[in-house]
């Protein structure tokens, strides 16, 4: 057998690899914009018998036409740190959003030694903005109420950044095994 095709197939299977590689991590990064995007729209971060909240409001149960009605957040919620976990919600999402436009960017336009430090950039960005809303809310909201519980759109913003925290850090890996 011919001695010179092997090293054209063993780099034809790093090349086979690095693209698995890259599809996978581009499909948990597609999964953490699907969690926080569903954790952000969702009413599912706080529960009680009565009611269900997110960030952005209340559900209470009327017990006389055992009908959900929608109310702001009470007054004993500081301003200041509900609207810091909402714009840091909120900027979690674009960031997300925009490390992917900027994955599939660099996947295209730029040469090997230039790729995904943008992107691992901004998705640890994204996790940064995730930890401050989440930490922000587990401390300072629903801290008095015994008798309720986290939801799963809390379990998924706290999952999603996870992921981002992963993604970001194989962003960067990737980046030092391609140069």
């Amino acid at each position: 057998m011919n001695l010179t095709v092997w090293p054209w197939i063993a780099q034809g299977l790093r090349k086979m690899s690095m693209l698995k590689a890259l599809a996978g991590i581009c499909l948990l990064h597609v999964t953490a914009i699907v969690f926080l995007f569903i954790a952000v729209i969702d009413d599912a971060w706080w529960f009680t018998d009565s009611l269900y909240s997110d960030i952005w409001g209340r559900w209470v149960m009327e017990h006389n036409d055992e009908v959900w009605v929608y109310t702001d957040l009470p007054s004993s919620y500081r301003r200041d740190y509900l609207g810091a976990v909402q714009a840091f919600a909120v900027l979690a999402c674009m960031f997300l959003v925009f490390s992917l436009f900027a994955f599939i960017y660099q996947i295209f336009m730029l040469g090997k030694g230039e790729r995904f430090t943008l992107t691992g950039v901004l998705q640890l960005f994204a996790c940064f903005c995730l930890m401050v809303c989440l930490s922000v809310y587990t401390d300072h909201f629903h801290q008095g109420e015994k008798d309720g519980w986290y939801g799963y759109s809390y379990v998924l913003a706290w999952l999603a950044w996870l992921l981002a925290l992963l993604t970001g850090a194989l962003y960067i890996v990737v980046r030092k095994n391609i140069e």
